[in-house]
C-alpha cells in the first residue's frame, strides 16, 4: 500500500519508518527541508532510540522516501496520515493551522496526480485534536477544494500513543489501535495498513472502529489521566514527607492493587462519590495538609468537582419544567442501604428545599432498619424520609415529570420502561439500550 505521511516530527518519522519496515511504500512530506533531507539520506531527522537504523533500512530498500512536494507523495497513494503539530494558542486552545494546511495540500495535490486504482483515498488525522475537528475543520477544507472526477475521499481519526524515547516500542506494542470514522472503507484501509505491523503480536492487536469524536477525545482522556496520575503521586509525596513516610514505598504497594487502584473500576463516567469512606478520608488528608502548610490542589479539586456533580443534577432539574420528581435509588451505591454522604440524599434534600415534590424508591433502604450514624445522617438530611419513600418503583414514578435514576434493579428499570416520565436523568449509565432510547432520556455525563 502506498502511504503519505504529512509531518516528519517525532510522530511522523516513527510512523513512516515503522510502516515502511512492514512493507508499505511510504512517502514522508514536510515543508522543512531539515526534516526531509535526513530521511532522503537514510537518517532520522529526530533523536529516537533505534529510529536511525529503521530509517536507513527503509531508505535503502526504497520503501521510505521524503519530499517537500505533496504531489509526489499523493501519486496513487491510498492513505494520507496527518502527523503535524497542533500547538496551543496563547488562550490555550488548539491551533489547527497545520492540520488545515495539510488537508488542503492533499486535496489540491489530488487534483493533479494519478489517483489510486480503487478511486478512494483515506485522509487520517494522527495528531491530537479536539473532538469535532474531522467533522468541522477537515470537512470545511475539503468542501472548499473540488474533488477530481474518479476520486472519493474518506476521513478518520486514528490517535497515536507514542512516547518520546520509546516511540518504536510504543508503535509496535500499542495499548490499542482506534479508528474513528463513519466510512467503512476507511476502516478497511487502516485495518489493512496495520495488519502487517501487528500480525505477530501476542496478544493480537485489533483495530477498533469507533465514532469519530470518540477517537478524537480518547487521546485527551489518556493524557489528562496521565497528568493526573503524576500530580496525584506528587501530592501524596508532599503531604506524607511531613510524617516521615517514604511515599515511594507507599506508591510501590499502592499500584499492586489491580482490583481498584490500577483498574477500570471508578473510571466510568457517572455520578458523584459518597459513602462512609471517600469523602471523610479525603477531608482528613486535606486537613493534614493545611496543618502542615501544604497545598494539595488536585485532591482539593476532587471534592470541588464532586460537589459540582451534585449541583449539576439539581441545576438540570430546575432548568426544566415540572415539579414532581421520582428519585430511583437513594443509597450511595447499589446493593447497600448505607446513606452516609450519599450524593442521592444530597440531591433529594436540595430539591425538597427548593419546593419540589419527591417520591423516592430504593430496593434496599428500609427506614425501620437504619441504625447508628447511618440513621443520624439521613434523619438530619431527610427527616420525613418515611413519608416520601416507597418500596414500589411504579408508585414513585406515578405522575412524575422527571425521573432521576441510579437504581439498576430489574423492578426499577421495568417500571421506568412501562411508564417513562417526560424526562429521565440517568446517573449510572447502566440502564440499558432500551431505557437510553426513551424520549427525554439524558445521561448525566453522556
Amino acid at each position: 500500500m502506498k502511504v503519505a505521511v504529512f509531518g516528519l516530527g517525532y510522530v511522523g518519522s516513527v510512523t513512516a519508518a515503522c510502516l515502511a519496515a512492514a512493507g508499505h511504500e511510504v512517502w514522508g512530506v514536510d515543508v522543512d527541508t531539515a526534516k526531509v533531507g535526513p530521511i532522503t539520506e537514510g537518517h532520522s531527522p529526530v533523536v529516537e532510540p533505534g529510529l536511525d537504523e529503521l530509517v536507513a533500512a527503509g531508505a535503502t530498500a526504497g520503501r521510505l522516501r521524503a519530499t517537500t512536494d505533496p504531489r509526489l507523495a499523493l501519486e496513487r497513494a491510498e492513505v494520507s496520515l496527518i502527523c503535524v503539530g497542533t500547538p496551543s494558542t496563547p488562550a490555550g486552545s488548539t491551533d489547527l493551522t497545520y492540520i488545515r494546511r495539510a488537508v488542503r495540500d492533499i486535496a489540491e495535490a489530488a487534483r493533479v496526480v494519478v489517483p489510486p486504482a480503487s478511486g478512494f483515498h483515506s485522509i487520517v488525522i494522527r495528531s491530537t485534536v479536539p473532538p469535532g475537528t474531522v467533522d468541522e475543520a477537515v470537512a470545511e477544507v475539503l468542501a472548499e477544494v473540488p474533488t477530481p472526477d474518479g476520486l472519493t475521499f474518506g476521513t478518520a481519526m486514528c490517535p497515536e500513543f507514542l512516547r518520546e524515547g520509546s516511540g518504536l516500542a510504543d508503535f509496535y506494542a500499542p495499548p490499542f489501535v482506534v479508528v474513528g470514522t463513519r466510512d467503512a472503507r476507511v476502516g478497511t484501509a487502516l485495518t489493512d495498513l496495520f495488519r502487517p505491523v501487528y500480525k505477530d503480536n501476542d496478544p493480537i492487536v485489533d483495530v477498533q472502529i469507533v465514532d469519530v469524536r470518540t477517537a478524537e477525545a480518547l487521546k485527551y482522556a489518556c493524557n489528562a489521566f496521565h497528568a493526573t496520575k503524576v500530580s496525584f503521586a506528587n501530592e501524596m509525596g508532599r503531604i506524607l514527607r511531613h510524617f516521615g513516610v517514604d511515599s515511594r514505598e507507599v506508591m510501590r504497594i499502592f499500584v499492586q492493587d489491580t482490583s481498584l487502584n490500577i483498574s477500570p473500576y471508578y473510571l466510568k463516567p457517572g455520578f458523584a462519590f459518597g459513602g462512609s469512606c471517600l469523602p471523610k478520608d479525603l477531608r482528613s488528608v486535606l486537613h493534614l495538609a493545611r496543618m502542615n502548610d501544604t497545598e494539595l490542589p488536585l485532591l482539593a479539586g476532587a471534592l470541588a468537582t464532586n460537589e459540582r456533580s451534585v449541583r449539576d443534577v439539581v441545576d438540570r432539574v430546575i432548568a426544566g419544567p415540572g415539579r414532581e420528581i421520582a428519585l430511583l435509588g437513594l443509597s450511595f451505591k447499589h446493593a447497600t442501604d448505607d446513606l452516609r454522604e450519599s450524593p442521592n440524599v444530597e440531591v433529594a434534600e436540595r430539591l425538597i428545599g427548593k419546593g419540589y415534590n419527591l417520591r423516592i424508591y430504593d430496593p434496599i433502604v428500609n427506614p425501620g432498619r437504619l441504625v447508628g450514624a447511618n440513621l443520624r445522617h439521613v434523619t438530619s438530611k431527610l427527616p420525613h424520609l418515611q413519608r416520601v419513600l416507597t418500596d414500589n418503583p411504579s408508585a414513585a414514578l406515578d405522575g412524575a415529570d422527571v425521573a432521576i435514576v441510579s437504581a439498576t434493579d430489574t423492578a426499577a428499570i421495568n417500571a421506568l420502561l412501562s411508564a417513562p416520565p417526560a424526562r429521565t436523568i440517568d446517573l449510572s449509565g447502566r440502564l440499558g439500550a432500551e431505557a437510553e432510547s426513551l424520549p427525554g432520556y439524558e445521561g448525566v455525563g453522556w
